[in-house]
Formats: structure tokens, sequence, C-alpha cells
């Protein structure tokens, strides 16, 4: 036993200093996002899944990791920093090349966001949206030539005759950016129907220039069966060219017992389109009904399923189809939820600003009131994060900027920068 001596009495001050330096230096390494949120930079990761609420159904996945993969952690540093909270309603981004972003309100509006969140005046010009329910001015793009065009195409619900249909419509940012010049429907999705849900609305250009869009099935047991019927625009991926017409390529293209401009068919309600940055393959999100959301890889002329297999059920509790979740012919989600994400606009990130976070993909949760990060490898989810949960918002939309950043808009009216810190 050492004797206490003024040097060893000087060593053990020198030691008890350290040690709660060290202390200090540890509890220095976590760092909370710019909004409050705590968000850990953590570099750890989980093989827990991030869901922990019981599933509504014991359905059993058609192979392993196609729901409740491991949950994983970011490493590096980052916050989510609320812009603004002045938008109303806001449904869709897309990034413009100056590095502003063109949003879209629900009720009909357009307006540009600076990347430091201060809002133009309402756009206006574009045609009347019927916006009752899930209707409205919904998801949009930009031409892929728009620095010289300023052309913009967005989707809405539009009232005809029949009832509502969802319509794509184009025109020009005029050079004062009040105002869209010489708006014109180039697509509806028929038939109308007198409902006000699931009109599905997200747009992007593919490689080759054509314009993919979604198509809800407009919710309703009367209207389920269309998503399955290949001479109705339901329920479907369409791919058509910038003039509206079906584009070259299609898979039912020189069919008679097809509609020529439907890509893929058998979907719900896809609020989330996006491109893969490396592969270029198309990925939609798709609500379920009470669980079964999905992610899916979208393939040309293929079947996803929706109403004769999910792996939701019945908001009353109630089997769909007496619980069939696989059959021969009919393509099974790359990943689904069990309970609900909700799962609004998606993107894959590409960027700099968070090199960790190249080629993943992130969705909007709406009920779930999170952004989804999926890690993908090879087609195959191999790790699921939560971002921004205590923000207690519904993200509608994801997108990047030109900038090579992710923003997202909610429900509630704000706009969210997600960077690095």
């Amino acid at each position: 036993m050492l004797k206490p001596t003024p040097k060893n009495k000087i060593m053990f001050k020198l030691y008890i200093t350290l040690m709660a330096y060290a202390i200090f230096l540890v509890s220095c390494g976590t760092n909370s996002s710019s909004n409050g949120s705590a968000e850990n930079a953590a570099d750890s990761s989980s093989n827990a899944p991030v869901e922990k609420e019981t599933a509504n159904t014991s359905y059993p996945p058609a192979f392993v990791g196609q729901t409740r993969i491991a949950g994983t952690k970011t490493s590096t540093a980052w916050e989510g920093t609320v812009l603004t909270k002045d938008l109303k309603k806001p449904w869709g981004i897309a990034g413009l090349p100056d590095g502003r972003l063109l949003i879209t309100e629900k009720g009909g509006t357009m307006r540009i966001a600076t990347a430091t969140g201060q809002l133009s005046d309402a756009i206006t010009g574009a045609p009347a949206v019927d916006d009752k329910g899930q209707g409205g001015l919904l998801g949009l793009t930009i031409d892929p030539q728009f620095a010289t065009n300023r052309m913009i195409y967005w989707a809405f619900s539009e009232r005809s005759a029949g009832g509502t249909v969802t319509a794509i419509a184009k025109g020009a940012l005029a050079a004062d950016e009040k105002t869209i010049q010489n708006a014109t429907v180039i697509y509806r999705a028929a038939p109308a129907y007198d409902g006000d849900k699931h009109y599905g609305g997200r747009l992007l250009f593919d490689t080759d220039g054509n314009l993919v869009i979604s198509t809800g099935e407009r919710s309703d047991l009367a209207t389920r069966p269309q998503a399955q019927d290949l001479k109705s625009g339901l329920g479907k991926i369409i791919r058509i060219n910038k003039e509206g017409k079906p584009a070259a390529g299609n898979p039912f293209k020189d069919s008679s017992a097809a509609r020529p401009e439907i890509f893929s068919y058998g979907h719900r309600n896809t609020l989330g389109l996006a491109m893969h940055p490396v592969t270029k393959e198309l990925w939609n999100s798709e609500m379920g009904p009470r669980g079964g959301d999905e992610i899916n890889l979208l393939k040309p002329g293929v079947n996803y399923g929706w109403p004769t297999i999910t792996y939701g059920i019945e908001y009353s509790g109630e089997k769909i189809n007496n619980g069939l979740t696989k059959q021969d012919g009919l393509e099974q989600p790359v990943y689904y939820w069990d309970p609900v994400l909700s799962p609004g606009g998606m993107t894959f990130y590409s960027g700099d600003n968070m090199p960790e976070w190249k080629n993943n993909l992130f969705i909007g949760g709406l009920s779930s009131k999170h952004i989804a990060r999926l890690v993908i490898v090879n087609d195959k989810v191999t790790a699921e994060e939560r971002l921004l949960e205590k923000e207690n918002q519904r993200f509608r939309d994801v997108a990047q900027g030109s900038d090579g950043i992710l923003y997202a808009v909610t429900d509630e009216g704000r706009l969210y920068k997600i960077a690095r810190k």
C-alpha cells in the first residue's frame, strides 16, 4: 500500500483531473440539432429494429429482411434546421438550378424558397384544383432543360363532370417568377371518380426525358379493382412524354388490351417516386391500408399486387382477400412496414454534404412523424434509421436541392434543411 507522501498526493490529484477532463470530452461528443431535437451523432449502430410497436398482423414476410430490418445510426454530426414555418400545407419540392426551392401548396399555389427560408409571394396561373380531402396541388418536377426553357410540370386533382381525376399540367415560370405562363393539362388519369382520396401525384423525369407519374386507385372498395385493370389509369405508374403521349418503349404500348401509357400496375397510392443515382432504377413508396406500407423497385409491365395481396388489413381490422400476402405472378415489396410509416415523398441522396448517406433512400413519414433513412445494398434494405422524430411533424416530401443538401416540408407548414454540422 502506498504511503501518503506529498508526491503521491500530487499524482493522485493529477489523475483525478485527467479523468474529469476525459469524461468532459466524451460528454461533448453528442450534438443536438439546431432546432432543438436531440439527434445523436454517435458512431454506433444497433441490431434492434427501430420499430418497437406491435404489428397489426402476424403475417410472415416473404424473405428475411423484408420488414423490421436492423437499426442503424448516422455517425456524422448533422442537424435539422427549420428555415420557415410559413408555408400553407406544402406538398412537393423541386430544386431549382440556382439552389432555391420550388414548392407546391395544396390549395393551388406555388412558392419559391431561398436556402435561408425566405419565401416568395404565391405564384399563380396554375389551373384550378379541387383541394377537398387528399386533393389539391400535388407533386412537381422541373424540366431537365429548365435553365433555358423554364418549364415545370405538376400533378393536381381536377374537377370534371364525372368527379375528379389526377391531372398532369405543364407551364413556364415567368421571368418575374410571379406567374406560370401557358399552363396546359397534358394528361388525365381516367376514369373520373366522385371521391377525395388516393390521387397519387408524384412525378419525375427518367433518363430518357420521359415523365414518370403515380396515380392512386381512389381508395374506395368500388375503385380498388381498377388497380388491376389495364384499361384504367388508376392505381398505376404512368410513363408519358412531355406532350402527354405514351412514352416509347412502354410495356403495353402495342397491346390493345391495355392503356399504352401504363408502366406498372397493382398500386394502391404512391406518394413517393425516386430514381437511384447510380443504377437509375425507379423506386416508389406506397401507402398500405392498416399496415403494409411498401417500398418497391419498379419494373416495366409488372403487377405489384394491390388489392389481391397485401401485408396490411382493413382499418376495421378485417383481413383483405382472406389475408393473402403472396401469389405467383405478383411482385413482392422490397420492404414493408407494420405498423405504418405512412410514406410520403422520397429521394435517394447523392450529394457531397453527407458522404455517409450516399445512395441511401429518405422517405417522409406522415402519421409516423419522422423521416425514414433506408440503407439499400444490391436492391435490399440492410438498415433503417429514424430522423427528426422528436419534431412531431407530418413529413410530406423530402428532396435534394441542387446544392447537394436534403430539404423536407411538413403538412404543418415547415421547411427543413437537413445537413452536416
